[in-house]
């Protein structure tokens, strides 16, 4: 290997400011800033916007989406093809549907 062209690997803190959630690991990445840690070195401190702590995927708080409203989009689209209508709805049952998309579109 050539020598000098690597970044130093080390260990460094993360610190998700969000949720008041450090940890250590091994990195590359480059800071100014260092932090005692529970061992009693010091360590690089790098600071992050989110993670696993705060991150709506793992905390399980996601937010869920309108999903009715883009089914009946969904269908408005594609009401003359087999996705829109399904083969146990009639004609009049998917005019219905229409009509209660259009009323909920205009509001």
């Amino acid at each position: 290997m050539k020598k000098g062209i690597h970044p130093q690997y080390r260990s460094v803190v993360f610190l998700d400011a969000a949720a008041n959630f450090t940890f250590l690991t091994r990195s590359t990445v480059a800071t100014t800033e260092t932090v005692k840690w529970t061992d009693g070195n010091e360590y690089p401190l790098y600071k992050v916007e989110i993670s696993s702590a705060s991150h709506p995927y793992f905390t399980g708080k996601m937010k869920f989406l309108d999903t009715t409203g883009r089914v009946e989009k969904f269908n408005t689209r594609y009401k003359n093809s087999a996705y829109g209508i399904k083969a146990s709805e009639t004609k009049a049952e998917a005019a219905a549907v229409e009509a209660a998309a259009e009323a909920s579109a205009t509001k």
